[in-house]
């Protein structure tokens, strides 16, 4: 049975009388249909913005999708790499959320999207990323804000997309990924 916006906006009514979700949460992630679509969008401002490992940087007044909901896992969950610096100074920003520290690009380190963050469920374990035919163990230890950027808080980068495992440079020399694949790498991983 194909399920149409209309039978869609009578499950999330069904749904809403049912729970104390608000109206915008029906059409965030979606298990009936297995999409997660943006919950708003963020109006860019522009300030000082490390550029180190190429991050892209907010442009004024630019539109960026903000998403509270990641892709669902899997056995080997498809993921978009990231290069992410988790030191002092670096482009990540402040210091991680898990454990308000900052943390050497020699640590295996990766941040997640909000969605898979899951409010910090993830946060100080484990989990296995497959690339390049090679895996690794990284820690949580962050989260790559997908609602929330262009503020100094986010080093006024733009919200993370909704599949993003931001990893520290360990992780990419340990997946032997180097030079100009280094960026947007896709990968799979998994809880470890």
């Amino acid at each position: 049975m194909a399920i149409t916006p209309v039978l869609k906006l009578g499950l999330c009514m069904l749904i809403l009388t049912a729970t104390t979700f608000d109206f915008v949460s029906c059409f965030r992630y979606s298990s009936l249909l297995g999409e997660c679509s943006p919950s708003g969008y963020l109006r860019g401002k522009t300030g000082h913005c490390n550029t180190e490992h190429d991050s892209d940087c907010c442009k004024a007044g630019e539109k960026y999708p903000q998403y509270q909901c990641s892709p669902p896992l899997t056995g080997n969950t498809p993921a978009t790499m990231t290069i992410n610096s988790f030191a002092k100074g670096g482009d990540g920003g402040g210091p991680s959320e898990c454990d308000n520290k900052y943390h050497s690009d020699d640590e295996m380190v990766v941040a997640l999207s909000t969605g898979w963050y899951n409010h910090g469920s993830r946060c100080l374990n484990n989990i296995k990323i497959n690339a390049n035919g090679r895996s690794v163990l990284a820690k949580v230890v962050d989260e790559c804000d997908s609602v929330n950027g262009c503020d100094a808080d986010h080093d006024f980068q733009p919200p993370c997309p909704n599949n993003i495992v931001d990893a520290s440079p360990a992780v990419w020399n340990a997946l032997g990924i180097h030079g100009s694949d280094v960026g947007d790498y896709d990968i799979t991983w998994t809880d470890a």
